[in-house]
């Protein structure tokens, strides 16, 4: 069978709003390694979009799996409760950064966990207006939508979004918008659009995801966490794509040295099993009654044997501590490559969560189709990437953190190659 046989059937079988990045179909895959249905190895920079970042079956994951389907694989945890859903409650409220008691909830996704968040934001507070910022990406439900700061694709022609949200432009200095004008604008907004004491959270990727891999100024998230206690806002930091080592913390908020009132993650808690939560303040966590929150599938056995065996791999195998080594090593490559390169506008992003952003050489204007030609070059020889950002013009690197050495340098150099033939082409 080929990708091509398989593509044809796809585009009469599967909605068109389900897009893909790439036409190779998975038969097999090992840590940082697929393998086609062709045959074909591909090198995995994407990891399922920061989910494996344990690698692909990595074997304490698939035997802690495997174990669990030998016992039960659903009960729903409201109806018939188990424990191993208690010991990662404990463990996330445990790991999860802020200096107080702590609650937590499982669902299934990141827009779930989002979703859920918000919910409790309004029923702790009383309030619900949210606040989130340009670039974020807080997933595909109406909410998440609502909060998402991006149009196309997320929003084209799904009408109207959810009411009582606004926008405050994400700083960015190489965009051209300061930590002062992002306050500014929240002032304004506080002036002239909503009352602060209206407003329930708000909401803010450390790092943010589709957006570009931007981290948020230190400078600024101390101000949130400062105007969040002036006026009784709970902070919301969305740790779906930034958690589980992926920034060389478990959660990138330990990086700022102030704590979030409530965090979502989702992604590489399974280690390729569906499985996301919401994790907070108690007295927060405990404002919705019995019944409020949950779901059929909330918290599924296997995919809680999954994230227990994640976090046992995290520790074993010192994985915050590769995250850094890994991203200083990409880096360093990449800078490498700023003289022969001049399209390189910046290359950022804490531990193994890293980005280099293509410019026009000359103008400083987006880039998006460098970016695109060197995924495609990349592509095709043997190393999946994924490209990111408002303009399209950024490649992000989400490779498994546990990827063998060997097969690291030889991804970089596949990337290098991509990158230095692009640029003769320009």
């Amino acid at each position: 069978m080929l990708n091509t046989e398989i593509a044809i059937r796809r585009a009469e079988a599967i909605s068109r709003g389900v897009g893909v990045t790439t036409q190779v179909y998975a038969e097999r895959a090992e840590n940082a390694e697929i393998w086609d249905i062709e045959g074909r190895r591909f090198i995995d920079f994407a990891a399922g979009i920061a989910v494996v970042n344990t690698g692909h079956r990595h074997p304490k994951v698939i035997e802690a799996v495997k174990e669990q389907l030998d016992r039960f694989t659903h009960t729903c945890h409201q109806v018939v409760p188990y424990e191993n859903y208690v010991l990662l409650a404990e463990r996330l409220n445990s790991l999860v950064p802020g200096d107080f008691k702590k609650k937590t909830i499982f669902v299934t996704t990141g827009a779930e966990a989002v979703e859920n968040a918000v919910k409790i934001a309004r029923a702790a507070t009383k309030r619900s207006a949210v606040i989130a910022f340009t670039g974020a990406f807080h997933g595909r439900t109406f909410m998440g939508m609502a909060l998402t700061g991006k149009v196309v694709p997320y929003k084209t022609g799904f009408g109207a979004m959810m009411g009582d949200v606004f926008h405050v432009p994400f700083p960015v200095e190489l965009h051209g918008t300061s930590v002062e004008e992002s306050l500014s604008v929240l002032d304004k907004l506080f002036k002239a659009d909503v009352d602060p004491n209206r407003v329930a959270a708000f909401i803010v990727e450390p790092v943010q995801g589709e957006g570009g891999f931007y981290e948020v100024p230190r400078a600024f998230m101390h101000k949130l966490r400062e105007l969040a206690d002036k006026y009784g806002i709970l902070l919301i930091a969305d740790e779906v794509q930034t958690g589980f080592a992926r920034t060389g913390k478990h959660f990138a908020m330990e990086h700022y040295g102030v704590a979030a009132d409530i965090t979502t993650m989702a992604k590489g808690l399974g280690g390729g099993f569906p499985i996301a939560a919401v994790t907070g303040r108690a007295d927060i966590m405990d404002a919705p009654g019995p019944g409020g929150l949950g779901g059929t599938y909330g918290g599924n056995p296997v995919g809680v044997a999954a994230g227990n065996a994640v976090l046992d791999v995290i520790e074993q195998e010192s994985l915050n501590e590769r995250a850094d080594l890994l991203g200083n090593r990409l880096k360093q490559r990449l800078d490498s490559l700023r003289e022969a390169v001049p399209q390189i506008a910046d290359i950022r992003g804490p531990g193994f969560m890293n980005a280099v952003e293509f410019n026009v050489a000359g103008s400083g204007a987006p880039n998006p189709e460098f970016a695109n030609a060197v995924r495609l070059k990349a592509l095709d020889n043997g190393l999946i990437l994924l490209t990111c950002g408002v303009h399209g013009n950024v490649i992000r690197f989400l490779a498994p953190i546990t990827i063998q050495d060997s097969v690291f340098s030889e991804a970089l150099n596949i990337l290098e190659k991509a990158i230095r033939d692009t640029a003769k082409e320009a």
